[in-house]
């Protein structure tokens, strides 16, 4: 399985565009080769660098297994989860300093999750226990200038 993106290469720069720093667009995104049983996809965004915890972005889940793009500034069809701001959606990267890693982590799992809307990445992750079929990262950075 793979998750790639028009916007960025996995390891390179995320353009400011989809930062704090720009309109905090989230980027489109293209999803290959899901394997032929999996009944949902999840994606996490999160970056380990920031101080105290990892900071989650995004979180999604029961994204339909059908799904092979998710448009730019668009949420992919599935029910999204609560990031660190304490609201659902997008927040782009926004470091307090330095260069940050973002990683956009995508799973295929063997079921669909009984979670309700406004999940927190933890309650997430629990229920993603023994169903997870494969997965799949991107990688961006972003420094604020």
């Amino acid at each position: 399985m793979k998750i790639t993106s028009p916007a960025f290469q996995h390891t390179k720069e995320i353009p400011s565009e989809y930062t704090c720093d720009g309109s905090d667009t989230s980027p489109e995104f293209n999803i290959e080769d899901v394997p032929e049983d999996t009944k949902s996809l999840v994606l996490i965004n999160d970056d380990p660098d920031a101080p105290g915890r990892t900071w989650d972005h995004w979180i999604v889940f029961n994204i339909p297994p059908y799904v092979t793009k998710i448009e730019k500034g668009k949420e992919p069809k599935g029910i999204t989860g609560t990031n660190s701001w304490g609201r659902t959606g997008y927040g782009g990267p926004c470091p307090p300093s330095g260069t940050h890693r973002y990683i956009f982590k995508l799973y295929a799992l063997d079921t669909y999750l009984d979670l309700e809307e406004g999940s927190t990445k933890e309650e997430l992750e629990a229920s993603m226990v023994g169903h997870i079929i494969d997965n799949a990262e991107l990688m961006g950075t972003y420094k604020r200038r």
